[in-house]
């Protein structure tokens, strides 16, 4: 790809208007390789490494980012060996082809992201940068004070102990409740195992929401571009 003004493919990338976006850059609020920008520059979205306000960013046009609400009974994979339903289904046909970052359960449904950034989709699965995953379970039982007190403290699974960063009941019945749990890995099922473990067996799992992605507005099989805004947002919570 041929390179192109600073300014215009900042604009393509959602940062403004082109005058907008002369304005970061004549406040030295964007860098190319490690350089403050200056009007005029050009850059190559490929392979130019470009911040703003400190945060990098991929300005090329080829990258994609969308949030899917995978319903129940959907296996996250694009295609699967033996022909369950997948993620075929619900991902755009047209234009560059995204993979899906992260496990969500043939069980579970809600926020799943799919994107062809492999620097992002690495970030956001590993441990270190510790991005929030956050989850409403219905559960049999009542879950009381002791069992978030348990999960925050950590119980131990067949593959090493979990803990949850945030747990919340939300909701008390005769027999069943709803807790609201926030954990910054993704093991296998870790979320069902969890609550089992502390005798709270999950009736229904959704995952509302990973770092600042929300799954608030979308409809079961709802696919959608995530904003330039909430790529930034992505991009400050991994750090990169």
């Amino acid at each position: 790809m041929p390179e192109e003004r600073l300014q215009r493919a900042l604009a393509r990338a959602g940062f403004g208007s082109r005058r907008a976006c002369e304005e970061l850059i004549a406040e030295g609020r964007v860098e190319v390789d490690g350089e403050t920008a200056t009007l005029g520059d050009r850059v190559d979205v490929q392979t130019s490494r470009i911040q703003v306000d400190g945060v990098g960013v991929n300005l090329d046009p080829n990258v994609r980012y969308l949030a899917l609400h995978k319903p129940s009974g959907v296996i996250a994979t694009m295609r699967d060996p033996q022909g369950r339903p997948d993620l075929r289904a619900f991902v755009p046909t047209e234009g560059p082809r995204v993979f899906p970052v992260g496990r969500l359960d043939r069980d579970s449904e809600g926020l799943l992201l799919l994107m062809n950034d492999g620097e992002m989709g690495n970030r956001l699965l590993h441990p270190r940068f510790g991005v929030e995953k956050e989850y409403l379970a219905e559960v049999e039982g009542r879950p009381t004070s002791r069992h978030e007190a348990r999960l925050r403290a950590g119980v131990m699974l067949d593959d090493g102990p979990a803990a949850a960063k945030e747990v919340r009941v939300v909701d008390v019945r005769p027999e069943r409740g709803a807790v609201r749990i926030v954990m910054t890995e993704g093991r296998k099922r870790e979320v069902r195992r969890m609550l089992a473990e502390v005798g709270l067996p999950v009736v229904r799992l959704i995952r509302l929401r990973i770092g600042p992605i929300r799954l608030e507005g979308m409809a079961p099989g709802e696919v959608r571009e995530l904003s330039p805004a909430e790529v930034r947002a992505l991009a400050r919570a991994v750090g990169r």
